[in-house]
C-alpha cells in the first residue's frame, strides 16, 4: 500500500483528501502547515507528496525543495488555485511531478497520483539496473570496505587487465563466482562469454565431455557431435568452480589446455586451439591436495600463479552492515515492500553469528527475515538463528588455562545459559513452558535460573 503526504492548512480540505484517497486504498498522513510536512519528509514516510502551495510556516515550494533534497525519488504534486498557475510552472522546474488547481477533480487528482507512483517505480528500476551496469563494469559495490575486502578489490583490479591465470581460494559462500565475473568484466574479454562449470555437481566422467566436448559416436547415448565449455568460451572466461574436485586423470589434460591452449574433443583425434582465461575456485587446501597425491602439483602451480584469497565473513564483520542493507534491498524489490530495516536486536544477534555459510548464509537469512517480519523492523526472532549457532566470541571469557575438563565446565555453563534465556524469550518467561522445550524439570530450571543468575 502506498503512503501519501497531505501537506494542507486548511482542515476540511485536509480530511476531504485523506478520505477520498483512503477509498482508492492508499495510506495517508496529513501535515497541517509547511514546517510539519518537512518534518515528515525528513522522516522518510512517504511515497507521495501532495502539498498546497500556500501554507503556514513554511510554503509549498519549500516543502517541494525539501523532498527533492531529502528523497529525489519521492513524486511532488503541487495543489494550487488558478490565479497562481506561474508560480505552479515555477515548482514544475523546481522538480515537481506535476500540479492540480483548486477546486480539486478528484478523479484527476487519482489519474496524476497513479501516474506519478507508477513513474517511480520506474524511474527506480532504471536506476537500478544502471547499478548492475556499474557492478559488471567494475568490481562490485557489496564485497564491503575492510581492510581485507579492500586488499581483495585491489588484486582483483590489478590482474584484471592480464591473461594471467587466477586461483580464488575461500570457503563456501564467500562470493568466489561473484569475484570471477568481476575480474571477467574488469578485463578485455569482457564482449566474449563467461562460462562458470562446477566441477563438483558434475559426475567424473560427464564433466571431460562438458569441458572439452565429444564427437558421435563418442560413447554411448553420444548421438551427435557437442561443443565443450572451453571451445565455447573461446576468447572469452571460464570459471572452473571447486577445481579441487576434479579427478586426477582429467587435470592432466586441463592442464595441457591451459599451457598450449589446446583442446581434444572426447572421441576426436584432432586438436583444437582455444583462447580462454581460466580462473579457478576451491575451497579446498589444494597444497594439501598436492602432498597428498589427489591434485597434481603443476596443476596447481599453473593455475595458482596469482592466487586471491577472499576472507570468511566472520574474518569481516565490519562488512556486515552494508552487506545486510545490500539483500534487504534486493529482496525488497524481489517482494514488492519497502521500509525494512534491521533492528538493533537483529543486527546484534547477526554479529554474533559464526557464519559458517558466510555471504550465501547471510543472503538466505535476511530473505527468510523479510518474509516472516511483520512489521517494518526485522528482529531476532524473525532471524531463525539459535544460540547454539553463534560464534565463540562469547567464549572469550574462558581461561585458557587449566584442563580440559574445566574448560569444558566453563563453555558449558555459557551455552546452558544461552538457551535458558532464549527459551525464556519464547515463552515470554514462561518457566514451566521453556522448561518442557528445554526438556528438564521445573526445579532443574529454577535451580539453573538462580545458579546462571537469569533475569
Amino acid at each position: 500500500m502506498s503512503k501519501i503526504l497531505v501537506v494542507e492548512d486548511k482542515t476540511a480540505m485536509a480530511q476531504m483528501l485523506k478520505e477520498s484517497l483512503e477509498l482508492e486504498g492508499y495510506e495517508v498522513i496529513t501535515a497541517s502547515d509547511g514546517a510539519e510536512g518537512i518534518r515528515k519528509i525528513k522522516e522518510r514516510s512517504a511515497d507521495l507528496v501532495l502539498t498546497d502551495l500556500k501554507l503556514p510556516k513554511k510554503n509549498g515550494i519549500e516543502v517541494l525543495k525539501a523532498s527533492r533534497n531529502e528523497s529525489p525519488l519521492t513524486p511532488v504534486i503541487v495543489m494550487t488555485a488558478y490565479g497562481s498557475i506561474e508560480t505552479a510552472v515555477n515548482a514544475m522546474k523546481l522538480g515537481a511531478y506535476d500540479f492540480i488547481t483548486k477546486p480539486l477533480d478528484i478523479d484527476h487528482l487519482n489519474l496524476l497520483i497513479d501516474r506519478a507512483l507508477k513513474n517511480q517505480k520506474i524511474v527506480a528500476e532504471n536506476l537500478l539496473l544502471k547499478d548492475v551496469l556499474a557492478e559488471r563494469k567494475g568490481i562490485p559495490n557489496i564485497i564491503g570496505k575492510s581492510p581485507r575486502m579492500r586488499d581483495v578489490a585491489d588484486n582483483i583490479q590489478k590482474v584484471a587487465s592480464a591473461r594471467t591465470t587466477v586461483l580464488l581460494l575461500g570457503e563456501s559462500g564467500t562470493g568466489k563466482e561473484l569475484f570471477a565475473r568481476a575480474i571477467h568484466d574488469l578485463s578485455s574479454r569482457k564482449d566474449h562469454p563467461f562460462v562458470p562449470i562446477n566441477c563438483a555437481a558434475i559426475p567424473g566422467e560427464l564433466l571431460e565431455s562438458e569441458l572439452f566436448g565429444h564427437e558421435k559416436g563418442a560413447f554411448t547415448g553420444a548421438t551427435e557431435r557437442k561443443l565443450g565449455k572451453l571451445e565455447i568460451a573461446d576468447r572469452g572466461t571460464v570459471f572452473l568452480d571447486e577445481i579441487g574436485e576434479m579427478e586426477i586423470s582429467l587435470q592432466s589434460k586441463m592442464l595441457r589446455a591451459l599451457q598450449e591452449g589446446v583442446i581434444e574433443r572426447v572421441g576426436g583425434t584432432g586438436s583444437l586451439k582455444v583462447d580462454v582465461r581460466i580462473i579457478a575456485a576451491s575451497n579446498k587446501d589444494l597444497e594439501a591436495a598436492v602432498n597428498e597425491k589427489t591434485f597434481r602439483e603443476d596443476l596447481y602451480y599453473r593455475l595458482s600463479v596469482f592466487p586471491i584469497v577472499i576472507p570468511p565473513l566472520r574474518d569481516r564483520k565490519e562488512d556486515l552492515p552494508a552487506l545486510i542493507e545490500h539483500f534487504i534491498a534486493k529482496y525488497s524489490i524481489e517482494m514488492n515492500i519497502s521500509g525494512k530495516e534491521i533492528g538493533p536486536d537483529a543486527m546484534k544477534v547477526l554479529h554474533s553469528y559464526s557464519w559458517k555459510g558466510n555471504v550465501r548464509e547471510l543472503e538466505n537469512v535476511i530473505e527468510r527475515a523479510m518474509i516472516i517480519s511483520d512489521t517494518d523492523r526485522i528482529t531476532k526472532n524473525d532471524l531463525g538463528l539459535m544460540p547454539a549457532n553463534l560464534s565463540d566470541d562469547g567464549l572469550a571469557g574462558i581461561s585458557m588455562e587449566g584442563t580440559l575438563d574445566e574448560a569444558a565446565k566453563a563453555a558449558l555453563r555459557i551455552v546452558e545459559s544461552r538457551r535458558i534465556r532464549h527459551a525464556l524469550e519464547e515463552t515470554h518467561g514462561n518457566k514451566s513452558r521453556a522448561s518442557e522445550i528445554l526438556k528438564v524439570s521445573y526445579k532443574t530450571l529454577l535451580t539453573k535460573i538462580k545458579d546462571y543468575n537469569i533475569e
